[in-house]
């Protein structure tokens, strides 16, 4: 029997704000702030770790990518105009099914699945997992998941938010009460700090690349940053 790392509840929570992932001002308005920092995070690891030429448009063409918890697809179609082969996988069919009607609007030709990461097979050049290793039932067992499932050469790279009291501030106080975050999405209890995330890495036999912080401030927005209080990115290879 495959193990699950799937809570019902968190499914049924982001099953429920489907229909308007894609409206950059309905529930999901953060996540659409968050992609482009996301993006370049991506962007700026894979150029590293395969010696990408940075003025290359597709840097991903013949590789594989797995977007771990893709919800509609706000990263996962990114990676496919890069030119990976994408999978993106996600707890939520009601998110899937919008995933799937927006790809092919836009045709893309991306491979969407409804399930759990612990239930795929095959090897990945590039895993992208984030904000989601704090909604699942056990993060170890989930982060070891997703390197059974990283390829010899590959790239990891996660994003989560801080075990701190400005996270918790910022995105459950101030976040989910003002309403740019639906209410109900976090749990502080939760949340992981850097050196928790790279125990869990270190366990899966993977080795940390790079830790940086995405940062907020009423000048710059949500933006790349050596302050790691609010939210994290991390980047990984196996060991």
């Amino acid at each position: 029997m495959v193990q699950t790392s799937i809570l019902p509840a968190e499914a049924e929570h982001f099953g429920k704000l489907a229909a308007d992932w894609w409206d950059p001002n309905g529930a999901s308005a953060m996540l659409h702030k968050l992609n482009p920092v996301r993006l370049k995070y991506v962007r700026d690891m894979v150029d590293q770790h395969w010696q990408c030429d940075e003025c290359n448009r597709r840097p991903l063409e013949g590789k594989s990518a797995l977007d771990v918890g893709c919800g509609a697809g706000l990263l996962a179609e990114p990676l496919a105009r890069l030119g990976a082969t994408v999978t993106g996988i996600d707890a939520s069919p009601e998110v899937i099914a919008i995933a799937r009607q927006h790809a092919a609007a836009v045709g893309l030709k991306i491979d969407y699945r409804s399930g759990d990461v612990q239930a795929l097979d095959g090897k990945y050049d590039l895993i992208t997992c984030m904000e989601v290793v704090e909604h699942v039932a056990d993060p170890g067992a989930f982060v070891k998941a997703l390197a059974t499932r990283l390829a010899p050469n590959g790239l990891l790279i996660m994003s989560t938010p801080n075990a701190t009291g400005w996270s918790r501030l910022m995105m459950i106080t101030i976040g989910e009460r003002v309403g740019q975050i639906p209410k109900g999405t976090h749990d502080f209890d939760k949340f992981l700090s850097p050196e928790r995330l790279q125990v869990l890495l270190s366990g899966a036999g993977l080795k940390c690349l790079d830790v940086e912080g995405i940062a907020w401030s009423p000048t710059k927005g949500l933006h790349l940053s050596d302050d790691v209080r609010l939210n994290f990115l991390v980047a990984a290879a196996p060991a």
